[in-house]
């Protein structure tokens, strides 16, 4: 997935209200630019820090900067936007590649699901149950080169565990897909000790039969794309 419009660099001065950030771009002007992120972006929103804007020039869009990539000291890259995974994710499970899901069938997005829910992939093949695919994009690293999810407390995406869960009691197929926005990570694991209520759910998804599948990817000032998949712990959470 490319970026629609050239990023432009610049320094993190504060985020606030969840979604607002101002940037000093390196002219030297001030911006309020939008953050596509609900979660807490631990590690990922200290005053400083190198960030990369994309601007528009949408009349119907207030702000006229988005918030996209996190550069690091060590030339790493974080996507801080949300909404990137499924625009990414989707051109890779259209061609059947992202292994551990089906090839072929048709895919649909956002079909609702559930109770008051909708599901971010739905793929169906002739013959074969559906396949309920839910996307989480992954940005938290502490230590060594784990990704870990969440990074907050996050009650709805215990809620999507618990429905894919049904999902598979029903006689369907699901899968987690968690996507790695980071360039430094190898591995990914759950947060247990931020929720775990999140910890449990995601335990006893993967015991009946969800499958919890992870992707890496490549992250520059022009694009995120999707790369091959990174091991899942294996350990109970607990």
């Amino acid at each position: 997935m490319r970026f629609q419009t050239p990023l432009v660099p610049g320094r993190l001065i504060r985020r606030y209200k969840r979604f607002l950030a101002d940037v000093r771009l390196e002219t030297g002007q001030e911006v309020i630019a939008h953050c596509a992120n609900p979660g807490s972006m631990m590690g990922l929103s200290d005053p400083g820090l190198r960030v990369w804007l994309e601007p528009n020039d949408d009349p119907r869009k207030k702000l006229k900067y988005g918030w996209r990539l996190v550069e690091h000291a060590d030339g790493h890259f974080t996507g801080v936007d949300t909404g990137v995974p499924n625009r990414a994710l989707r051109a890779a499970l259209e061609a059947g590649q992202v292994a551990g899901l089906p090839v072929g069938g048709t895919l649909r997005a956002e079909v609702k699901y559930g109770t008051n829910s909708r599901i971010d992939f739905l793929l169906s093949e002739p013959g074969g149950p559906d396949t309920y695919v839910e996307v989480k994009s992954v940005t938290l690293r502490r230590r060594g080169d784990w990704a870990e999810f969440p990074d907050s407390v996050t009650a709805r995406g215990t809620k999507h565990l618990e429905e894919l869960t049904r999902m598979v009691a029903e006689g369907h197929r699901a899968a987690m897909l968690y996507l790695v926005q980071r360039t430094d990570c190898t591995r990914f694991r759950l947060a247990g000790d931020i929720d775990p209520a999140y910890a449990r759910a995601f335990d006893a998804a993967r015991a009946a039969g969800v499958r919890m599948l992870c992707l890496g990817t490549r992250i520059s000032p022009t694009g995120v794309e999707v790369a091959g998949p990174l091991p899942v712990d294996p350990a109970p959470q607990g």
